[in-house]
């Protein structure tokens, strides 16, 4: 074991030993606390959790990495969750956080006045959570296993465990700040490398400036190899694909329910629409950088490695070899390596670019550290709202409503564990890349809960048979295509299993339509509490007036 695994190990253990120290700290007492971390975030912090939770190991491993195979076509990623955001923060976020719930199923079931929407929310919530933290759980595997030259599998139990320790003691409460020491870890390990990157090719040490000139020259190459040209539209993907997956990952952002409950979490509409506004800024950051990390990679491997013999390649080809994630094929056996011999998987090219570039061993270990914490803070999120949709939308609510507190934090605990153990199972041999799990995840939130989110706040005419129809409809439709398209070929207009959501999201809407049409109006106190909500805290709709309180005069 060489230098760089202690570095790696050490600043690993290290930022694990930060999140369960502050999740133990945060312990969650009461059942407030361990939902909705007692509504007391402030919102710089919540926004910053928003980002930790919001930075997946699709973001941080998966993301520069598919816009360095996809080159323009995996801008749709960026441009969708970034616009999936804007649609949040202002038609929902705020809305939802005046009704003043705990979950996405509680407001369902208390909107439409209906247990069966309740439980179908909660369902569908935990449908979409178990398919995110598979992709979460496979990130985890590809850190460790790097680390410790195991397969990924290997490095997926290891991350279980952790995951299940910190987010079990935690709760929202503690997870809260885990997320924000979390995303201070990522983002700081994911700006550095790119940072001497840009300095070592350009002399400048701001890449947002200088990755312009390097996508120039990867034109250049790219004629001369007679390649497509990097950055030349639709050229990995139709246009009707690219305008589905954009569709699905802005819906589905607006509609994910462990990023929605994170605006319960403050105390008043406002701050709501402040830690949307601050979580854009610190999404911002990443997201700025992950094409300039997709160019520099993909110049150094075309540079530096294509074109050398087989038997003269960096040490660090053989690791990720190992890990399974890089493939290097002789086809013509001339025993030279050329970049059409050279198989990529898009989840290694973040983690092995420090490498690639030489950046030196305590940046290659921070590197590993940020992934880590970007795999956890997604999946500590995810982890509350599988709990809180059993524990408090289906057990509490339905079960046993006279549950003491410490029975409901017990049930919520468990329920953690168990959905951890069960999706490290299936993430030990992950069906697909992570940032196509992840775009599943989002178009089934896309097709089951934003018609449907989107019309209950908006529309007082919706119904809970309309809702009903609206989710199973579009949840149906939304998973028969995925697995259509991924395991039987399926396609309509060029669409793949990624973008299923643009099929979800009509359906849901339409039938949510017609059938709250064609059925009874909901009762005056339901359709005033919804013509409540378009109007800040400091005001009261009620009996076709708007009362202004007298603390607000």
């Amino acid at each position: 074991m060489d230098a760089q695994f202690w570095v790696s190990l050490a600043l690993i253990l290290a930022s694990f030993a930060l999140y369960i120290g502050i999740a133990v700290y945060n312990r969650s007492r009461q059942t407030s606390d361990f939902y909705v971390a007692n509504r007391g975030v402030p919102p710089v912090w919540n926004g910053m959790a928003i980002a930790g939770d919001w930075m997946s190991a699709a973001s941080f491993i998966g993301m520069a990495g598919t816009v360095m195979i996809l080159g323009y076509d995996g801008l749709a990623y960026i441009m969708g969750w970034t616009g999936g955001y804007l649609l949040l923060t202002f038609l929902l976020a705020p809305q939802l956080r005046k009704y003043g719930r705990y979950t996405v199923p509680e407001f369902i079931g208390d909107r439409f006045d209906s247990h069966t929407a309740r439980i179908i929310a909660a369902v569908g919530t935990m449908i979409i959570s178990f398919v995110y933290i598979i992709g979460q759980l496979s990130g985890a595997g590809v850190v460790i296993g790097r680390l410790f030259e195991i397969n990924t599998a290997i490095g997926t139990i290891i991350g279980v465990i952790v995951i299940t320790i910190y987010a079990t003691f935690g709760g929202m409460k503690g997870i809260t700040w885990t997320q924000v020491a979390q995303y201070i870890v990522l983002i700081v390990a994911y700006l550095i490398p790119i940072i001497f990157i840009s300095l070592q090719m350009t002399g400048n040490p701001l890449p947002w400036m200088t990755y312009g000139e390097i996508v120039s020259k990867l034109g250049e190459l790219d004629r001369e190899l007679g390649l497509s040209e990097y950055f030349a539209p639709f050229k990995e993907t139709n246009k009707m694909q690219f305008v589905a997956l954009l569709f699905c990952l802005m819906a589905g952002t607006a509609a994910l329910p462990h990023v929605i409950v994170r605006f319960y979490t403050v105390s008043t509409m406002k701050a709501a629409r402040w830690s949307g506004a601050w979580a854009l800024v610190f999404i911002g950051l990443l997201y700025l950088s992950a094409p300039a990390y997709a160019a520099f990679s993909r110049f150094i491997l075309m540079t530096q490695v294509a074109g050398r013999p087989i038997d003269d390649l960096p040490a660090w080809t053989q690791s990720w070899i190992d890990t399974g994630l890089l493939q290097l094929i002789d086809t013509n056996g001339d025993g030279i390596l050329y970049w059409e011999e050279i198989v990529i998987s898009n989840d290694m090219v973040v983690m092995a670019t420090p490498e690639i570039a030489n950046l030196g061993v305590f940046v290659i270990g921070l590197v590993a550290a940020g992934a880590m914490a970007a795999a956890l803070s997604t999946a500590g999120g995810l982890l509350i709202a599988i709990s809180s949709s059993f524990a408090h939308d289906i057990y509490y609510r339905l079960i046993n409503p006279q549950a003491s507190d410490k029975k409901r934090l017990f049930v919520a605990r468990l329920s953690i564990a168990i959905a951890t153990i069960v999706a490290g199972l299936v993430a030990l041999d992950p069906p697909g890349v992570i940032t196509q799990i992840v775009a599943w995840a989002f178009s089934l939130a896309a097709g089951t809960f934003f018609p449907v989110l989107l019309l209950g706040v908006w529309w007082k005419r919706a119904n809970a048979k309309g809702a009903i129809a609206g989710m199973l409809s579009g949840l149906i439709i939304t998973l028969s295509y995925i697995i259509a398209a991924r395991y039987f070929g399926f396609s309509l207009f060029g669409v793949i299993d990624t973008g299923a959501g643009i099929f979800g999201v009509p359906v849901n809407l339409l039938v949510t339509y017609f059938v709250s049409k064609m059925t009874a109006e909901p009762s005056k106190k339901i359709q005033e509490e919804v013509m409540d909500l378009r109007y800040p805290e400091q005001m009261t709709y009620k009996d076709g007036e708007v009362w202004i309180h007298d603390s607000a005069k």
